[in-house]
């Protein structure tokens, strides 16, 4: 049998395991919106933030317990197809070695989890970490899902840590991986 700890910083809840998974609550919100990811989210999407020529934000009705905001964009194209995104604001703060601590955390705790979508075999997300640099001002870590069939070839799940003038944020993303725009933290 395995043991599960919860540990609790900041006010991100982090879990750690055998398996790397999230607490059920985190656990829960990513699988939602993995879950509503075919639905361009929207079962998840809320009132409209914003709305640009380019964009339009709405409010995200589920997020990552502890985050700072989750917001859902629609990017408007030419294309017939709608490009849509969900980015959930994580953390903040302008101390480096904290953050990219809990960068290395969250990408510990995301990797190797269990994603369990109606109708669907059970995926797991797997992916590379990429080392935080501070003078690189913006780090990466790209997930994907195993195994990964139909619609769900093209999801792309991002772990990010960027500098934005005085702090760094990090932000998880999902989106469809086919997309071009590329996407910036609000």
């Amino acid at each position: 049998m395995r043991s599960l700890v919860i540990f609790f910083i900041s006010t991100i809840p982090l879990v750690s395991s055998s398996q790397g998974v999230f607490s059920n609550t985190t656990s829960a919100v990513l699988q939602s919106v993995i879950s509503d990811y075919s639905n361009r989210f929207r079962n998840i999407k809320g009132e409209t933030i914003s709305n640009d020529p380019q964009s339009t934000d709405y409010a995200s009705k589920v997020q990552i317990p502890g985050s700072v905001n989750a917001i859902i964009t629609k990017y408007n194209s030419d294309s017939k197809k709608e490009i849509y995104s969900w980015k959930c604001l994580l953390l903040e703060s302008d101390d480096f070695v904290l953050v990219s601590r809990r960068y290395k955390e969250l990408h510990n705790q995301i990797r190797n989890s269990i994603v369990k979508i109606e109708g669907e075999k059970p995926f797991i997300i797997n992916g590379a970490y990429e080392i935080p640099d501070e003078e690189k001002k913006f780090t990466t870590s790209s997930f994907y899902l195993l195994p990964a069939t139909g619609e769900m070839k093209k999801i792309k799940i991002e772990l990010t840590m960027e500098f934005y003038v005085t702090e760094w944020k990090v932000a998880l993303l999902v989106y469809d991986q086919q997309q071009e725009t590329t996407l910036t933290l609000k």
